[in-house]
Formats: C-alpha cells, sequence, structure tokens
C-alpha cells in the first residue's frame, strides 16, 4: 500500500441460533453495505474478505481513518439506519452479537506474504511485489532494509 491504510475487522456472533428472526437481519445488513460501499470508490473502501461460521468475520481494507468514520455517521448511506435497527430490534437482548476492532497502520509497520496463494486480504487491497533481496525476511520488508543496511 502507498502511505497509511486503514484495518476494520467486523463481525457477528449468533448467540441463539433458532431466532433466525433476530439474526438473519442483521447478517443481511453487511452486504448492502460492501455492495453501496464498491459502487463508490471515492468514500475510501478498497477491499474485504469474509469468513462464517457461529462468529462471522469480515477483514475491511480502508485509505484512511477520517473515510472509514465519515462512512459510519453519513446519514445517507447504508450504516447508520443498519446501526439504528440492530439498536431498536436487538439492542442488548443477546440473541445476536456484533463486534470491531479498527487498525491504522502506518508504511513500514505491517508485512504481507503469500506462498502458493492467490492474491488475498492486504495482497487484494494493495500491489504485490516479488519477496526479493532484502524483501525475503520479515525483518527486511518490515524495516525496509535495502543492501543489508537498516533504515
Amino acid at each position: 500500500m502507498e502511505g497509511s491504510c486503514v484495518v476494520f475487522l467486523i463481525g457477528m456472533r449468533i448467540n441463539q441460533p433458532l431466532k433466525i428472526h433476530r439474526w438473519f437481519p442483521v447478517f443481511l445488513a453487511m452486504p448492502r453495505m460492501v455492495n453501496e460501499l464498491k459502487r463508490q470508490p471515492e468514500l475510501g473502501f478498497i477491499h474485504a474478505e469474509t469468513w462464517f461460521s457461529r462468529t462471522m468475520i469480515m477483514v475491511q481494507y480502508w485509505r484512511s481513518l477520517d473515510q472509514l468514520l465519515a462512512y459510519a455517521k453519513n446519514p445517507d448511506a447504508s450504516h447508520l439506519p443498519a446501526w439504528k435497527a440492530f439498536n431498536k430490534a436487538i439492542g442488548n437482548n443477546g440473541s445476536v452479537g456484533i463486534w470491531h476492532e479498527t487498525y491504522e497502520i502506518s508504511p513500514g509497520r505491517y508485512e504481507n506474504v503469500y506462498v502458493n496463494m492467490p492474491p488475498f486480504g492486504l495482497g487484494v487491497a494493495g500491489t504485490l511485489h516479488p519477496a526479493t533481496d532484502w524483501k525475503q525476511t520479515a525483518a527486511g520488508r518490515l524495516r525496509g532494509e535495502s543492501k543489508g543496511e537498516q533504515k
């Protein structure tokens, strides 16, 4: 990635599986938001990967923290109405949980390696480069070592 980026982890946990009428609307809200974000790249969303189980997780990549926060509170976007609907329908009744974590990542403070893998995660969001020379080690990639010198 050029410059900094944001890694946003968001998910839900089905606490009461038989109460489909509670958790299914929550489950459906995220695809609507992601589709909206994909249609409007100027909002700063770059890419997402999703895993499904009792606790679902989506890893999102954003260009900036400001853009993520602006989307979250935009009354014309899908997120705010979905958040209000969750609070009204679910609140603290325990049927379904939601969570998120936000990480602002500075250049040189992350690395990603893919061996025998298609581009995935940050590798889809950014640009992949071969791990040659000083990029063959985690220390080299993280510290930006070049020609044996540490930056």
